[in-house]
């Protein structure tokens, strides 16, 4: 409340020992809290932008490690659930990490791509478990910024929109580079990942007002890897919804 943005999620802590297990578990346990908070999630998002339901939803948070990329890759799977045609983008090319969910070899990636390289569905991985394409970031010695400022990045993705319902850009935290600022020009919805009782307050606010200053406007926040446990210790548990039935689990 204190950031001027609602809540639009809350996602508890997934009990995944790896980061591959993540997905599975979201499968396999449909009735879980987990599950049904992913739900929640992709329903606050729609009705948050209720005249033109959102095609391009970036996903991004102030620092690294606060649960972003979960995010993007179980509401790509949430939307796809519903027949969606769905695009799941890696958008860091600095350090990727969604091969640390998905076991594909894929070399070419959307640089492949962009520079004209490959046509896009020589790059594109559709994951069987996750009902959607895949689009990997490749490691560039081209600055990340400039191209995702440039007019062909921006072609491209408009191009995107006319072959997909739901197109998520995972993007790199705000606070560690400038992409996310640049990238929010060409979406149509942002989730801001916020790592539940960790992310200092200030971090939050350096980050939100980093993408106002370029009028990048963030649809909600997502409170991310919630302990029920600790939550009903500090007397949330009626407001947040009680946590404890799935972690018994």
């Amino acid at each position: 409340g204190k950031t001027g943005h609602s809540v639009i999620g809350q996602i508890p802590k997934i009990p995944a020992k790896h980061r591959r297990n993540v997905l599975e578990y979201i499968t396999q346990k449909p009735n879980s809290v987990a599950a049904e908070s992913v739900r929640n999630l992709r329903t606050s998002l729609l009705l948050a932008n209720l005249d033109t339901p959102p095609k391009i939803i970036m996903s991004t948070s102030s620092v690294p490690g606060e649960g972003k990329t979960t995010q993007s890759i179980t509401l790509a799977q949430n939307f796809a659930g519903l027949g969606a045609k769905v695009l799941l983008i890696e958008g860091d090319l600095r350090r990727r990490v969604l091969d640390e969910y998905f076991g594909h070899d894929q070399k070419h990636g959307f640089l492949s791509v962009i520079s004209g390289e490959v046509p896009l569905e020589k790059a594109i991985v559709h994951d069987e478990t996750l009902k959607a394409d895949i689009l990997y970031g490749e490691q560039s010695t081209i600055n990340a910024a400039d191209l995702f400022s440039s007019n062909t990045f921006s072609d491209f993705i408009t191009g995107l929109r006319e072959h997909y319902d739901h197109i998520i850009i995972d993007t790199p935290p705000v606070l560690a580079v400038p992409d996310a600022r640049v990238i929010g020009q060409l979406v149509d919805a942002v989730i801001y990942t916020v790592q539940w009782d960790s992310t200092p307050h200030r971090q939050v606010l350096d980050g939100l007002k980093s993408l106002q200053s370029v009028n990048v406007r963030v649809s909600g926040l997502v409170l991310s890897q919630i302990d029920g446990n600790k939550m009903k210790r500090y007397g949330y548990a009626d407001s947040y919804g009680d946590y404890s039935s799935y972690y018994q689990k």
